[in-house]
């Protein structure tokens, strides 16, 4: 079994995750990118004291960037919207 700070990466804040929030009581972050949908309830639920009804992931392909004549890639990460039950919230974002 992981322990939840190995499979949640970090939260993902940007106007669009903000829009979810306000809207569907979601939450988006950044995962590991073998972690499954099991571990990543059961990792926000310990962490954070909420329940969670749904998980959705995305895969994200890495950006290939150039810096001058040289091209490299970024790496490729997951991501993860969850859903909390109603009256749920996560105070790290609220901030």
């Amino acid at each position: 079994m992981k322990q939840p700070r190995e499979i949640l990466i970090a939260p993902i804040i940007t106007e669009k995750s903000s829009s979810l929030q306000a809207a569907y009581n979601s939450y988006t972050f950044r995962v590991s990118k073998n972690a499954n949908k099991i571990e990543i309830k059961k990792a926000i639920e310990k962490t954070f004291n909420v329940t969670v009804l749904k998980v959705n992931t995305i895969r994200q392909r890495g950006k290939v960037k150039r810096m001058g004549r040289f091209s490299g890639k970024r790496a490729d990460w997951k991501k993860a919207i969850v859903r909390l039950k109603t009256g749920d919230s996560i105070a790290e974002f609220e901030a």
